[in-house]
């Protein structure tokens, strides 16, 4: 499937022209890999053996030429999704798309982000190893932007080349860590439902945690006003107008030498980010005579966030803790420039930004900042109303340590070691999952968490004064969640609810158990793993949970009401053991049953803008088994019908037959027709992709997937009134390592290891990944040069 074919007479055209107008061939557009180049500041030769796959295996005598190599690898494949990474936290889109982008540099600019990077980077230690490879790597990355050939969204865009620096590094990081959060979406949403319905709405929503849900076990080893165009809007509109990764969830599991029958550990970790193109991860393996490590790097950044050598591997998911809150201000009532602080009453802070926009002349806006952190009624014309409301978020409140952390993750020799570096990611909170030679595994939430007067209510906006009080304290590292060999012999992660520390259950935005369910009642009653199997469960598309929805939905059916074929349909879902395959049927007649389902009973109370609001949240997904099982609540009655009252059997029976009847609509009145490959697809966005022109040359796909949201090959789509679920987000990688046979461990990528469109691996792998494949990830020194399909050597510049 070469990108070439996917090239319109249009936009041959296009390319044509920009070429021949830049006096450039087509053939000067893509990477380099094989060939000589010099490569300033090496002290010695570096080799780069690039595999079947377009991975490149570093050969240096030390570090730092091997991080300065891995800088102009790197950039080459990705300079054009570093650029656009560096510039989100910095305010710079519009510079780049033009005014569309303006709301979302504001909102990013007052997060403050960039001026918590330059305070971090003023305070390095620049003699430190962090920053000395960081340095190298920013070399290699800026001689690839002086002398490299120009990505064609460059020339398509009019975008000048800019060499890189440290801040950029700290930028990036935290555009990640924001994009974990879920409490932007999630507070201002349920403040309104408080507000606007009061709080016998919130009880059936699945808000608090549930002591009957699966938990993440701990295991230490001692060896008032209603914000009708609310946050949610703003914050949703901002990140939706990207077609860059944004994290979602995970999987992980690490099995224990009693586990496995190989006696040795097993280390299997998929993260769960937005889909897009290029993918979020970039793969390099390193060697030096001191150093190995086969890493996964973000765009910009230098250490790997996901890594293995031949003593350990380690991996995260995303931990869903609450790093954000928001507070009403009470603003002075005769004097509008102050506010009431812990200390009294105060000036807000008056932030002046400029943001450069593409075809048109410099944006100047101010936005206020109180204690808490920017005051968002300015920033975005989505928030309105008087009261100011502040939102305060750990990342820029606190010491910035986290490339510290990922530099000492990525050099630990062992368990020890590594767990060092973890107090130093204050946020985003995420689970490390961690295992090695030797037999080890655990997991550690890593994040600075505290105990507050507000942990009960922190899924609010905050209004009263004792909602103003610092945390009561930070928690120490110790007491995080965490199992270190537990007895059970594994430990896994699927962004759902931990255990509880420090006397409480800790708040956060936690997936449902669903995915969770499904990894316990697996991995619980085998203890002769292997990779194989492995391979097998992490592409697992089935669902404990759904089926047990189905029963409750169809408790209330009047099957005198439907069609013999209407009936076959309720027949097959009645033995339907949660799989989502390609040819099954029964997928689609559950989502489609779901949505109405959900739709007939919040959408008539909340409204269609807070109903959208609320299907884009993590609660709606918690809340869907437990809503279907409740036999009252208040949400059933709809209130827009006066002179009657409805029940659960009534939306029960009204969102099957609409769901029958869309699906008749859309497909034929054959239900064999409904199959889940025509509804579920996968497509990878490219932010130049979105000129219908450029579609299909720079997006990927679309291709029919099987899975479905929240089962463990978890592919996440939106409900919408379309009835299709076009996939959003999902595995970022499969990773499985062995540690009975480290050089044949096995990953995969969504779609290639470049982000050059002229690549032949900038989509390579996007069939073998939804078919569910695999591919090595070499280490075997010998294997990978006899295999190697090119070689690249970077040589000192001459004096």
């Amino acid at each position: 499937m070469k990108s070439i074919k996917r090239i319109g007479v249009v936009l041959l055209i296009v390319l044509a022209l920009a070429a021949l107008f830049a006096g450039i061939s087509i053939n000067t557009l893509s990477p380099s890999y094989e060939g000589q180049m010099q490569l300033p500041k090496l002290t010695g030769e570096t080799q780069v053996y690039y595999d079947t796959y377009g991975i490149p295996h570093i050969y240096a005598n030390n570090e730092a030429d091997a991080f300065r190599t891995l800088g102009y690898v790197h950039a080459q494949d990705r300079l054009w999704q570093m650029e656009l990474l560096r510039r989100i936290a910095t305010g710079r889109l519009s510079e780049v798309f033009g005014s569309k982008m303006l709301d979302t540099d504001k909102f990013f600019l007052s997060l403050g982000i960039d001026d918590a990077t330059n305070q971090t980077v003023s305070n390095l230690d620049e003699n430190s190893q962090m920053v000395l490879l960081s340095q190298a790597y920013l070399d290699g990355v800026n001689e690839f932007v002086a002398a490299g050939p120009t990505p064609i969204e460059f020339y398509l865009t009019g975008l000048e080349k800019a060499p890189f620096d440290l801040g950029d590094i700290y930028n990036t990081v935290g555009y990640m860590a924001f994009s974990f959060a879920q409490a932007h979406k999630t507070d201002p949403l349920l403040t309104n439902i408080k507000d606007k319905l009061g709080e016998a709405y919130l009880v059936d929503l699945d808000i608090n945690v549930n002591p009957n849900t699966e938990w993440i076990h701990n295991y230490k080893n001692t060896k008032e006003e209603n914000i009708q165009n609310s946050i949610a809007e703003m914050t949703s509109k901002a990140l939706g107008a990207l077609s860059l990764p944004l994290f979602e969830g995970s999987n992980s599991w690490v099995l224990a030498p009693d586990k496995t029958k190989n006696g040795k550990v097993i280390f299997a970790n998929d993260p769960h980010i937005g889909f897009s193109q290029p993918a979020v991860w970039y793969e390099a393996h390193i060697n030096t005579p001191t150093y190995e490590k086969y890493g996964y790097f973000m765009g910009g950044i230098p250490f790997p966030i996901l890594a293995h050598d031949r003593s350990l591997a380690y991996g995260m998911t995303m931990f869903q803790n609450d790093d954000i809150d928001f507070y009403y201000e009470e603003t002075h009532p005769t004097e509008n420039e102050k506010y009431k602080s812990r200390n009294g009453w105060v000036p807000y802070e008056n932030v002046h930004k400029t943001i450069k926009v593409k075809d048109s002349t410099s944006y100047e806006f101010t936005f206020k900042k109180s204690e808490h952190g920017p005051i968002l009624n300015g920033i975005a014309t989505q928030v309105e109303g008087e009261q100011p409301i502040a939102m305060w978020w750990i990342y820029t409140q606190h010491k910035n340590e986290v490339m510290d952390a990922l530099y000492g993750m990525s050099h630990a020799k062992n368990m020890d070691g590594f767990q060092s570096a973890l107090p130093k990611i204050h946020a985003p909170g995420l689970n490390i999952m961690y295992g090695d030679a030797e037999g080890n595994v655990a997991w550690w939430a890593s994040a600075k968490l505290y105990k507050d007067n507000n942990s009960n209510r922190t899924k609010f906006v905050l209004k009263d004064s004792s909602d103003l009080m610092a945390p009561e304290r930070y928690l120490d590292f110790s007491e995080n969640p965490q199992a270190i060999n537990p007895p059970w012999n594994y430990v896994y992660s699927a962004n759902n609810q931990p255990d509880s520390i420090a006397g409480i259950q800790y708040p956060g935005y936690y997936l449902p158990e669903n995915r969770a369910k499904r990894i316990v009642s697996l991995l619980e009653p085998k203890d002769d793993w292997q990779m194989e199997d492995i391979k097998e469960m992490i592409t697992d598309v089935v669902s404990p949970t759904n089926p047990e929805v189905v029963k409750e939905l169809n408790k209330f059916v009047n099957a005198k009401d439907l069609s013999d074929s209407q009936r076959m349909v309720l027949d097959k879902l009645n033995v339907w053991k949660g799989e989502n395959n390609l040819k099954s049927i029964e997928p689609a007649v559950y989502h489609r049953w779901t949505y109405y389902f959900l739709k007939n009973t919040f959408a008539d109370e909340l409204g269609e803008e807070m109903f959208q609001q609320f299907l884009a949240t993590h609660l709606l997904k918690r809340t869907i088994a437990p809503m279907a099982a409740k036999t009252e609540s208040v949400w059933w009655d709809d209130v827009t019908t006066k002179d009657s009252i409805e029940t659960k059997a009534r939306i029960f029976n009204a969102s099957l037959m609409e769901a029958l009847q869309s699906l008749e609509n859309d497909f034929g009145v054959d239900p064999n027709q409904w199959t889940w490959d025509k509804l579920h697809t996968l497509e990878h966005p490219h932010p130049i992709g979105q000129v219908k022109a450029l579609r299909s040359f720079f997006n990927v796909g679309p291709f029919p997937v099987q899975g479905t949201r929240e089962v463990i090959n978890n592919l996440a789509f939106n409900y919408d009134e379309s009835g299709l679920y076009k996939v959003t987000a999902g595995p970022s990688t499969r990773r499985i390592i062995d540690f009975s046979d480290i050089e044949n461990s096995m990953s995969i990528l969504p779609t290639g290891q470049s982000g050059n469109p002229f690549s032949e691996h900038y989509d390579d792998q996007a069939e073998m990944y939804v078919k569910g494949e695999f591919r090595k990830m070499m280490m075997n020194e010998k294997e990978i040069k006899d295999t190697s399909k090119s070689l690249l050597t970077f040589r000192p510049t001459q004096e």
